[in-house]
Formats: C-alpha cells, sequence, structure tokens
C-alpha cells in the first residue's frame, strides 16, 4: 500500500457510503468540504480500477471536474477553464441521473465556473469572489 492509498483510506474512513462506492461517496464529501486535491485523490482510486469499464469516463470527468477547483484555489483560471471542458466533455456521454448523481447539473455547472474562468484571464481569485457549488446525491439526505 503506497502513501497515497493511506491517505486515501484515512480519508473513508469516516465515510457513510449508503448504498454508492465509499469512494464515490467520499469524494461528495471531500469535495463539499473544498477539499478538491483529495476529492480528486479519492476518486481517482476507484477510477483505476474501472478506467476502461462503463463508468471510467464519468469519473474521469469527475476527477477533472474537481482538478478545475484546485486550479481556482491556486488562482490559475486558464488550466481550470481546461479542465472544465474537458470535465464537461467526458461528462455528456452520461445520462442524467448517472450513479445518483445529476450529470445536467454538473455540465452546467462546468460551464458557468469555466466562463466566470475564461473572464477572470490569466490570474486571480474567483472562489474570493464565488463559493463553489456543493454536490448531492439524489435520492440521499
Amino acid at each position: 500500500m503506497s502513501g497515497k492509498d493511506h491517505k486515501v483510506a484515512a480519508l473513508l474512513k469516516s465515510v457513510e457510503a449508503g448504498p454508492h462506492d465509499p469512494h464515490f461517496a467520499g469524494y461528495i464529501r471531500c469535495f463539499n468540504e473544498r477539499n478538491f486535491y483529495e476529492a480528486h485523490d479519492v476518486l481517482e482510486s476507484l477510477w483505476l480500477q474501472d478506467r476502461n469499464g462503463p463508468d471510467g469516463d464519468f469519473f474521469k470527468g469527475m476527477i477533472q471536474f474537481a482538478g478545475a477547483f484546485v486550479h481556482l484555489q491556486k488562482q490559475r483560471p486558464r488550466p481550470a477553464l481546461k479542465l472544465f471542458r474537458l470535465a464537461a466533455a467526458y461528462l455528456a456521454k452520461y445520462p442524467s441521473p448517472h450513479l445518483a448523481l445529476d450529470v445536467g447539473n454538473i455540465l452546467r455547472l462546468a460551464k458557468r465556473w469555466g466562463g466566470a474562468a475564461q473572464a477572470l484571464g490569466c490570474e486571480g481569485n474567483l472562489l474570493s469572489k464565488q463559493h463553489p457549488p456543493k454536490l448531492g446525491l439524489i435520492g440521499v439526505d
């Protein structure tokens, strides 16, 4: 087990996944806590198991969605815009909802945040002007 695996295991320790894979539920929790890099790491573990499977591109899109917010935290709107676009391209292949996630809403968020990042230009702190979205699973309180 690598250091990254230990970190992911620690992040998943208190996750109540319900019917969902703990990595996916952990991604949602980390994302909503603004721990975007950790959200990326948690879901990457699941993606590595299914990268060529039916949900591989879905997980990849969600990883890139979180990665875009990592770039926004680092005040790098151009790379964020690129990741928002890549995330949308991968996620657009899936129906809404998929794995109890409103994919249509994620696509709208990627477009809106990508547009805001593009308007910001080379540098700037978009997250000081707007709160990042919260993600939720359909049918889960």
